[in-house]
């Protein structure tokens, strides 16, 4: 009981701190925010090693303990990624500063102009599994947009989540920035989730990423608004006539280019029409590519060797692996209402030359991101100009889909008068 009420009293001081920087953040300059971006690029190419030294010793106690492949693959830091974490800050420091930015100013018929400004969230708490360098990722998208950030990565990356949380501060400090600005919490201890859960009059907005599992344990749990995404079941449907060259390549891009994320693909829908030249097809390209198939019986047997029978869970189901469900539809709207009920409003795109069926398809597939004729992969904060994301939200308030810079903003009204009364 001691070490709880302890843990629960370290939460409060960093989220009082986390306050009092928003505070400052929020007032900070597009200048002086920008300037720490810089100083960040410089310090993850010039620090690398020692970065990549405490991810290696992360990496061992997790083989050790018998991490997955697929979350060892989430964990892995790499000069490559560390590259990319430094091309992340200077992407942002090129996008538009979105604090104060005015919306929409109008006049009334009063004579008074009523628009609505761009303001930071305040205090942000990121919770997330595995992947290190959402610390990095997390961290810069919210100080751009003028807030303070908590993060609580996983225990597998603490050793990682340390190292790089140090030139998080380091860079705030040397731009006169608040250092408390960008804080991890330095415990494994799953009772610093739950206590961070309760402080909602210092915490804005709770952000989990990563398994179904966590995402519902934060939202059962916390008093403050809660953005999240619980799945990733993405599907791709092949329409009737569809360039079939283009959908093989598009499919195995989507489910077998990493397949551990989730925005890979995790079913794919052909049409009754498509099926007996399409499936044969995509079924070699899928299994030249390692990818085990699962499906439904006017499937299996057009897909060849490595197609099993698929059973009623492996619909709606996020995989995170080379696997695949497969299921033959007879129209477009079989389509819709096979997404509508396994989808979890991820992505979804067709793959169709009728221009027709794409409108309607983006009109009814209920999704944070509805493609045609492309990757599910693309569902991405940088692939689709954001810079980096903070994540991908499913829920439809405050965001859809992957959430940049603005998306880290709220807006105000602001109303400028010459001395109008209300009658």
């Amino acid at each position: 009981m001691e070490v709880l009420m302890s843990v629960a009293a370290d939460m409060e001081v960093m989220a009082r701190k986390a306050k009092e920087a928003s505070r400052a953040m929020a007032a900070a300059s597009g200048a002086a925010k920008d300037a720490f971006l810089a100083r960040l690029a410089e310090l993850l190419e010039t620090r690398r090693e020692g970065v990549l030294a405490a991810n290696a010793a992360d990496l061992e106690k997790a083989r050790a303990a018998g991490l997955d492949a697929p979350r060892l693959d989430r964990l892995t830091l790499t000069p490559a990624v560390m590259d990319g974490m430094a091309k992340a800050c200077r992407e942002i420091i090129a996008l538009p500063d979105p604090v104060g930015a005015i919306e929409s100013m109008r006049p009334r018929p009063n004579g008074l102009l009523v628009g609505r400004m761009r303001v930071p969230l305040g205090v942000i708490c990121m919770i997330y599994e595995s992947r290190p360098n959402v610390t990095i990722d997390a961290a810069i998208l919210c100080l751009k947009a003028g807030n303070a950030v908590i993060l609580k990565g996983g225990s597998e990356a603490l050793a990682s989540n340390l190292a790089l949380a140090g030139l998080l501060r380091e860079a705030l400090e040397t731009s006169d920035l608040p250092a408390d600005a960008a804080q991890l919490v330095p415990t494994a201890d799953r009772a610093a989730v739950a206590a961070l859960c309760k402080l909602d009059e210092l915490i804005d907005v709770m952000i989990p990423r990563g398994g179904e599992g966590l995402i519902r344990a934060v939202v059962s749990q916390a008093t403050m608004p809660v953005l999240k995404h619980y799945k990733g079941v993405c599907h791709a449907y092949i329409d009737s006539g569809a360039d079939e060259a283009r959908a093989e390549t598009i499919v195995v891009n989507a489910k077998a280019q990493r397949p551990g994320v989730c925005n890979a693909l995790e079913c794919l829908l052909v049409h009754a029409d498509a099926a007996p030249t399409f499936l044969p097809r995509i079924g070699d390209a899928l299994r030249r590519a390692g990818v085990t198939m699962r499906a439904c019986p006017r499937a299996q047997p057009l897909l060849g060797e490595g197609a099993g029978p698929a059973a009623p869970e492996d619909f709606g189901h996020e995989f995170h692996d080379l696997i695949l469900a497969v299921k033959v539809v007879d129209s477009l709207n079989e389509a819709l209402t096979h997404i509508h009920r396994y989808g979890s409003g991820h992505t979804e795109v067709i793959l169709t030359e009728n221009h027709d069926r794409a409108m309607d398809f983006l009109r009814r597939a209920d999704a944070s991101m509805v493609g045609v004729n492309c990757s599910t992969r693309f569902n991405d904060g940088g692939e689709l100009g954001l810079g980096a994301e903070i994540g991908i939200s499913t829920s439809k308030l405050h965001s859809y889909g992957p959430m940049g810079l603005v998306e880290l903003t709220s807006a105000k009204f602001v109303v400028l008068g010459q001395g109008q009364v209300r009658g």
